[in-house]
């Protein structure tokens, strides 16, 4: 017979279903507002269902720099997705054999994620003014008129605000290629250097298609973490804002559901880049199998 369910099951199950719906409720009503007719207002009833708020958005008077700021931060998302990629590979790599001082640099490296992020953007921020500072001080102590003319700062989106980014992507990055190196197993390799394969062919060829699928993780951490930062990007950022930043601008004085067309945009963007890794990921799985079930029957 079949054993009924206690009332703890049905206690349970409702404080799953508020958390789910505390959750996604907010993304799920903002997509919904944001196709409002044109009369339509930041609260429901919806008045109308159309595209106009989006069609505000890209070539209304309502919000200008978006189009921006878009770009500025996709151009920043990969490029922080390339880079965590690339060095938590070779911190990998690094930490398969212990060494002097490696436990000290870990918990260095991951320290990040435990520190406040609003401290993390001003340390930022301050350490590329003292270079600021002493830039102009070495072009007026040495009367190099370049610098005493042009010279401005170098806080901007791709010298400080790409640090700070990776203060947040790299630890994730670094903990994901340890556990994959954790478990890898180094008879590959060994079988690659007894063939005669070199130590890059033997990274390129054997090492490099067993943790692809990991590394497709990585960079979608990468950009999905760099495409929505606020606080570590908010002091170190320099003049011109990222989306996110200019998302937040825009809550104080844009009162349509032109912001809701944007924030669905955003959205869009970050489920685009999970499923187009997710697809990646398959067709690597994919293309692995195949490569599997071509040399077993050649052995056959």
């Amino acid at each position: 017979m079949r054993e009924g369910r206690g009332l703890t099951f049905y206690i349970l199950t409702a404080i799953f279903a508020l958390y789910v719906l505390f959750l996604y409720g907010p993304t799920i009503t903002i997509l919904i507002l944001s196709f409002q007719g044109p009369d339509g207002g930041l609260t429901f009833p919806m008045n109308g269902v159309s595209l106009h708020w989006f069609h505000e958005l890209f070539y209304g008077d309502t919000v200008s720099g978006i189009g921006d700021a878009f770009f500025r931060s996709l151009g920043l998302g990969l490029l922080v997705a390339f880079l965590t990629v690339v060095i938590s590979v070779m911190a990998g790599l690094a930490f398969r054999r212990r060494f002097l001082g490696s436990n000290f640099l870990f918990y260095t490296a991951i320290a990040s994620l435990i520190l406040p992020s609003i401290i993390v953007s001003l340390g930022i921020a301050l350490e590329f003014k003292i270079v600021d500072d002493t830039i102009k001080a070495i072009g007026d102590a040495y009367e190099i008129e370049w610098i005493q003319d042009n010279y401005q700062t170098i806080v901007g989106i791709f010298t400080s605000g790409l640090g700070a980014h990776l203060t947040w992507t790299l630890p994730f990055g670094l903990l994901i290629m340890f556990a994959v190196f954790n478990r890898f197993n180094p008879s590959y390799e060994e079988a690659a250097r007894d063939l005669g394969a070199t130590p890059w062919q033997t990274f390129w060829n054997v090492v490099l298609p067993i943790i692809a699928p990991s590394l497709v993780g990585v960079a979608l951490f990468g950009f999905t973490l760099s495409w929505d930062e606020i606080a570590r990007t908010s002091q170190a950022i320099g003049a011109e804002n990222t989306l996110p930043l200019q998302l937040e601008g825009m809550t104080t004085t844009v009162t349509t559901p032109v912001i809701y067309a944007l924030g669905t945009l955003t959205t869009a963007i970050s489920m685009a880049v999970i499923l187009g890794a997710i697809t990646i990921l398959l067709l690597v799985q994919r293309h692995r199998a195949r490569q599997g079930s071509d040399a077993g029957k050649g052995m056959v």
